[in-house]
């Protein structure tokens, strides 16, 4: 969140410590505010203190690239790219923030009373037909007063350019400590005017919820009813929750509960048609179980890069019931697993560098066929026992404990690549779950069937109003465009960055690396700098931690094995002195806010340790220093035998860098090879995804053909 989200002033009155970025204070000013020119360009007014927001950039697909514009000296109306006329250029943004600013000292001059009432007489115009556009500078005004009043949190300008940007259907990029949280207020509660009900998505549980509650006031201060959905809300809960006015949750309960509700209707007998209220109300409201969900008219995700790209290859599926020869296939992974370790690389089986395919060589197969098999095992057929073994030895070489999962009370449960947080509830597909739970030694639960399913891109289409608000979208917002119709805006920050990239380190090999980052953090806590250190993985941040320790240096370790105490590490990651070794759960959802004294000598420092799959997690990262226009510094560390280079270049040439790094030390002109290998998967899993899309656009064309529904039909 942004500075101007302070601490709840405990004076008794209800006035806000003033900022100087606000301008002066409204409420002692006898001319209005003076509003800045989202040209980039002081307005023609008196001298004052505010100053006026960087140009604003959108990112739009011009000839097959994305390409970013800065607004320079034009109007809002005659800069709007092409994909952004109509509806959006109907508007001139500027306007529309001088409108909503010229209502300020009218909305602080209401009683609390009476704003509950101004928010109910929007309501009563929304229904009435008057437009949202025409509702959105009173709108945003009452919203501004809820916050300032209930939260002591008072939406700057370029906040209120944000929610307008949302409005419109657009991905606003924000940057860390913009204060995205407050912003979603904005478009949540003018759609929420209608009575349709307003969605906001995020990545997990713990961020729903902690949004909700933390908004909660602001909402109660303008008369709008908030619920949420989390992952143990009983169907009751989830009914209440969607019938509230705004409604917090995550992408893939929004994504269940639109699953199971379509499985409801279909045991009963009913039809969509009956749901959106075709047939007579009083048929299926006397009795029986009933949907939790009402429809889906605007969702705003949060962390939009995340939940629409991200996690956009990996489909919600209900599961059904497995087949009746339980035993044998529970008996099958187990003996899969216990034999797995017999098999070598190249000798029984091989890799398809570009798919990560295991396939049994003749060898292999051999070698499967002699292996010892008990009565029930002489059962399963042989092209079955192959891919049994593929599966088991792919888990044992590829799936590594507290890196991609952990092991929870007898469960397996997964570490998402891209969050760094436990996907509590989700599975992996094509038997690589029950097959870890059989190299684990744990209960395995038998592969299910599917009763349901739908993807996120799939899911998130149906809505009739989409929008998002994430710090790091502007790489992807040629995919956002095309897949999503969602042009990426970047919102300029309050204040200008100060934040200072060093030059890149690279090193033979890791331990070289981590030495290299021992000593670096040695330097930077002498000095009394806070550092976070980032990790890809779970395993690696405790090895980087071990050697933390032998050196004698004090430190929190944070990854999704201490979500517990996640907001301790984080209330004091900005501390003089403070070092915090996370995973890359510390670059979402969290603001390491900097103790008094750290700016004057540096601010946050931010390591990072290794490249991830995607630029967009590194830059979420580099967003825990720097914010709010606080200075700071990073830098990227990396070595020769990092999975970056694996997964983009290959097995052999990954070989060879590595087999070069064993003979030196420090090789910092090798950075380069590092962006590339980068760029290589961040392509592949671009491919991936437009396959995906591809694939269920078709799937469900030829359901509709066929006269089926596309969400159910699908058992394997």
């Amino acid at each position: 969140m942004s500075n101007n989200e302070k601490e709840p002033n405990n004076s008794g009155n209800s006035q806000v410590i003033h900022h100087p970025a606000d301008g002066p204070p409204l409420a002692t000013e006898t001319k209005p505010a003076p509003v800045p020119n989202v040209t980039g360009e002081s307005e023609a007014v008196e001298p004052t203190h505010y100053r006026a927001p960087e140009p604003i950039k959108t990112h739009a697909k011009m000839g097959g690239r994305g390409v970013s514009r800065t607004l320079r000296n034009s109007s809002w109306s005659s800069w709007l790219p092409r994909f952004m006329q109509g509806t959006r250029s109907r508007a001139n943004w500027n306007q529309l923030l001088k409108q909503v600013n010229a209502r300020e000292e009218e909305m602080r001059a209401l009683t609390e009373p009476q704003l509950r009432k101004a928010s109910l007489s929007l309501r009563y115009r929304a229904k009435s037909g008057e437009t949202l556009l025409q509702l959105l500078p009173e709108a945003y005004a009452l919203c501004r007063e809820a916050g300032r009043r209930a939260l002591n949190m008072r939406h700057y300008d370029v906040q209120i350019l944000g929610g307008i940007a949302l409005f419109t259907g657009c991905i606003a990029e924000m940057q860390t400590g913009e204060g995205k949280t407050l912003t979603a207020t904005l478009p949540l509660y003018l759609h929420s005017l209608l009575g349709k009900g307003a969605h906001l998505a995020t990545v997990n549980d713990y961020l729903a919820g902690r949004d909700a509650d933390w908004m909660k006031p602001l909402y109660d201060a303008l008369g709008v009813s908030i619920g949420k959905v989390l992952t143990d809300c009983s169907s009751d809960e989830r009914r209440k929750a969607y019938n509230s006015d705004i409604t917090y949750g995550t992408a893939k309960e929004f994504g269940f509960d639109f699953l199971r509700d379509r499985l409801l209707m279909r045991a009963q007998g009913r039809t969509v048609g009956d749901f959106l209220g075709a047939g007579s109300s009083e048929r299926w409201n006397s009795s029986g179980e009933q949907p939790v969900q009402r429809g889906m008219h605007f969702c705003l995700v949060d962390e939009a890069d995340s939940i629409l790209i991200d996690e956009a290859r990996t489909p919600l599926i209900i599961g059904s019931l497995g087949d009746s020869a339980r035993e044998a296939v529970i008996a099958t992974f187990r003996w899969a697993s216990e034999h797995a370790h017999k098999f070598n690389q190249d000798e029984h089986y091989t890799i398809e560098d570009d798919t990560r395919k295991y396939e049994l060589t003749a060898r292999g197969r051999q070698m499967v066929r002699a292996l010892p098999r008990d009565e029930v095992m002489l059962q399963v057929a042989l092209i079955d026992l192959y891919e049994y073994i593929e599966r088991a030895v792919k888990v044992l070489r590829e799936f590594i404990r507290e890196r991609q999962y952990v092991v929870r009370d007898d469960e397996i449960v997964i570490v998402d690549e891209f969050t760094g947080r436990l996907a509590e509830g989700r599975k992996w597909r094509d038997g690589i779950h029950q097959a870890l739970e059989a190299k684990e030694g744990i209960e395995v639960s038998v592969p299910m069937g599917q009763a349901a399913r739908i993807t996120v891109q799939d899911l998130f289409q149906r809505y009739k109003q989409l929008a998002g608000m994430t710090g790091t979208a502007a790489t992807s917002a040629r995919e956002l465009k095309r897949i999503y119709k969602t042009p990426v805006i970047q919102v300029p920050t309050n204040r200008p960055p100060q934040r200072v990239k060093l030059p890149d380190r690279v090193y033979g090999t890791m331990d070289q690396k981590f030495k290299a980052i021992v000593e670096e953090t040695r330097e930077m806590n002498r000095v009394g700098r806070p550092v976070l250190i980032g990790t890809r993985s779970i395993d690696k941040s405790l090895e980087l931690s071990k050697m933390l320790k032998a050196a004698g240096i004090e430190h929190e370790v944070l990854n999704a094995s201490e979500v517990a105490r996640e907001a301790e590490i984080v209330a004091s990651a900005g501390h003089r002195s403070r070092v915090t070794v996370a995973t890359n759960m510390a670059g979402r959802g969290t603001d390491i806010k900097l103790a008094p004294g750290i700016n004057e000598i540096g601010g946050m420092h931010v390591i990072c340790t290794e490249l991830h799959d995607a630029a967009r997690i590194d830059r979420q990262l580099i967003g825990r220093c720097g914010r709010q226009g606080d200075p700071g510094s990073h830098r990227q560390y990396l070595s020769l035998d990092d999975d970056i280079l694996k997964n983009g270049l290959g097995t052999k040439k990954f070989e060879q860098l590595k087999k070069t790094g064993e003979s030196g030390n420090e090789f910092h002109n090798y950075a380069p090879i590092f962006r590339k290998s980068q760029m290589k998967v961040e392509r592949k899993h671009f491919r991936d995804r437009m396959a995906l899309l591809h694939f269920e656009r078709e799937r469900n064309r030829l359901h509709r053909e066929m006269g089926q529904d596309p969400y159910l039909d699908t058992a394997e």
